[in-house]
């Protein structure tokens, strides 16, 4: 499968937001922790969250899709070795380690895959574990941990890991004693996966800040009965770019505008107007795009996610911006394919150098990864002629319909197989 995008573009109208695929994944990984049936609302149709889904029916747990809710059954639930086959196609995977880890006592899975954007080692995630009491061995391209019990420890990260404190968290739910998580990640989808914990009866505050504390409880936990997963930031911001990019009105809904004020505010200093509401957002442009500096930064800094989407903008903006990538090392696989398409973007070490052009022209290009693949889109809404995305199924991983909701905004985009 293909998307064919037959540009310029000017987008115009109503977009809704999906529920966050970050968020969702560790969720569904923390319904291990509970007894009975959990009931999500507002979960995407997305394909990291049909391999989630896959991993979970592997353990033998019922998940039933209907429409935006997910109702996920682990009455069924066993322990199984998680296969390479699964693990690979998903970096998040690994987040089953936790919880198994913390409920039974043992948990075997293959070393983890995804999107190929640098080195993102689970170091942490075991070094964590350790902390808590786990014997680790590693062999055979597989990794088992076993702890009859995991006990409460104080963890200091040495990097702020959102999947690291995501699967500690989760393990210390069940775990003896206190756990106390220093230098944790804040991003927003921790703060929902604390809140879906706490409905099920676990006992964590903290999430959001950079020391998270949870007081282990002795039973699994309770299934909640309807937890509604936050807006998709990241989706959310692609669409407040691809507004921007096209010099389109466009109001984009269900949206949380704190998680996103970074990009904003970078939208604003490049020639943007943007009026925030309560879980709405507007954009709209009158004049040319303006250069900016752009610098990636764990939350609430400006997130790696929507750099190479940022990318497409810049490319098509008066003057030369300097895009500095300090979470990955290899995210910039987007450029060879924008330069494909008419950009002038050199690279230096983690940074970029874009001299705006005045047009970009359609190609043939491939995404090489998830965001990525977001960026070709919004340059060939805006690009001469035709542009082809291959390799669209990395683009499904993190985007609902994305063609579809385009399309609705006036967009000439479509899906050939």
């Amino acid at each position: 499968m293909r998307l064919v995008i037959k540009g310029p573009n000017v987008l115009k109208g109503k977009i809704r937001v999906s529920g966050a695929k970050n968020a969702i994944l560790p969720i569904l990984c923390a319904c291990l922790l509970c007894d009975g049936e959990s009931v999500i609302h507002g979960v995407p149709q997305l394909g990291d969250v049909a391999v989630m889904s896959a991993v979970l029916r592997h353990l033998k747990v019922l998940c039933r899709r209907e429409g935006e809710t997910l109702k996920v059954d682990t009455s069924s639930l066993q322990l199984e070795e998680i296969p390479e086959e699964l693990t690979r196609r998903m970096r998040a995977s690994c987040l089953v380690m936790g919880p198994l880890l913390a409920r039974f006592g043992r948990v075997k899975i293959a070393a983890p895959g995804g999107c190929n954007i640098g080195a993102r080692p689970i170091d942490l995630h075991l070094k964590g574990l350790k902390a808590m009491g786990a014997k680790i061995t590693e062999r055979a391209g597989f990794i088992v941990a076993e702890a009859e019990r995991l006990r409460g420890a104080e963890i200091h990260l040495d990097l702020p890991s959102v999947g690291a404190t995501e699967n500690l968290m989760m393990a210390a739910v069940l775990a003896e004693g206190t756990t106390i998580i220093g230098n944790a990640a804040k991003e927003p989808e921790i703060v929902d996966l604390q809140n879906f914990l706490n409905r099920a009866g676990a006992r964590i505050r903290g999430a959001g800040t950079s020391t998270i504390r949870i007081e282990g409880v002795s039973k699994p936990l309770q299934a909640p009965k309807g937890h509604q997963v936050i807006p998709d930031r990241i989706e959310a911001g692609t669409h407040l770019i691809a507004a921007a990019l096209t010099g389109g009105e466009v109001e984009v809904e269900n949206v949380i505008p704190e998680h996103l004020e970074p990009l904003i505010a970078k939208l604003r200093e490049a020639g943007a107007e943007v009026e925030v509401g309560e879980d709405k957002i507007w954009v709209w442009r009158r004049k040319p795009l303006k250069a900016v500096d752009v610098r990636t930064m764990p939350y609430p800094g400006f997130p790696t996610d929507l750099q190479a989407p940022m990318c497409a903008l810049l490319s098509v903006a008066e003057g030369t911006s300097v895009v500095t990538e300090n979470i990955f090392e290899n995210r910039f696989r987007h450029v060879p394919e924008l330069q494909r398409m008419g950009a002038d973007i050199r690279i230096e070490g983690r940074t970029l150098i874009i001299k705006g052009v005045p047009q970009l022209v359609g190609a043939r290009v491939e995404a090489p990864d998830l965001r990525a693949g977001a960026a070709l889109v919004l340059a060939g809404l805006v690009a001469e002629n035709t542009t082809i995305v291959e390799g669209i199924g990395h683009i499904d991983r993190g985007y609902e319909n994305l063609e579809g909701k385009y399309r609705r905004l006036g967009a000439c985009i479509e899906r050939v197989g």
